[in-house]
């Protein structure tokens, strides 16, 4: 017996394609894909998932002292004449930072070996690259989506039956994060 699908492509394809679905799934909170492709997605979600439970409280708080550049009222930089030339005026600002722990930082590059970059566009402004953002999956999967589960020793995903697909008539699902 297997221990994985192959999804009718190569190995490269395969990587790349539960990757986009595990991080479509895990950005969405649900996908529509063939029952095959749901099966491997779980696999790769869930162990994410537990991964994050696992870790989601590993890290510490940490004061640093941070240079931040004086904004007007309008959120332009403050600018200041030196020796003739505009050099933006800095503040000391005290900052809390969360410093991962080994364990956790590990946990996170594990992650960030599966999950794709996302952008989130506005409606609004749509077209506009300056408006994009980008969106920390990982850090999702820490402070929103772990703390939903750190009760619950597995099963985090829900496969649901929806149909047949018209035209190949492969049984299409829905898989969601419960």
């Amino acid at each position: 017996m297997a221990k994985y699908r192959k999804l009718g492509r190569t190995s490269s394809q395969r990587k790349a394609l539960l990757r986009n679905q595990v991080t479509a799934l895990i950005n969405n909170g649900k996908i529509r894909t063939t029952e095959a492709k749901a099966k491997e997605i779980r696999k790769i979600a869930e162990g994410l998932i537990a991964m994050a439970v696992k870790e989601k409280d590993n890290f510490e708080e940490v004061t640093v002292m941070a240079k931040v550049a004086r904004k007007d009222k309008d959120g332009k930089r403050v600018k200041e004449v030196v020796d003739g030339k505009k050099v933006t005026v800095y503040d000391e600002v005290e900052k809390k930072i969360k410093k991962d722990m080994p364990s956790r930082l590990h946990a996170r590059r594990q992650m960030l070996k599966v999950l794709y970059p996302v952008k989130e566009v506005p409606t609004a402004q749509a077209g506009r690259k300056k408006n994009t953002k980008e969106v920390d999956l990982v850090a999702k999967l820490f402070d929103e989506i772990a703390p939903k589960y750190v009760n619950r020793n597995g099963g985090y995903t829900r496969i649901v039956k929806i149909g047949q697909r018209k035209g190949d008539a492969a049984m299409e699902v829905l898989i969601e994060l419960v």
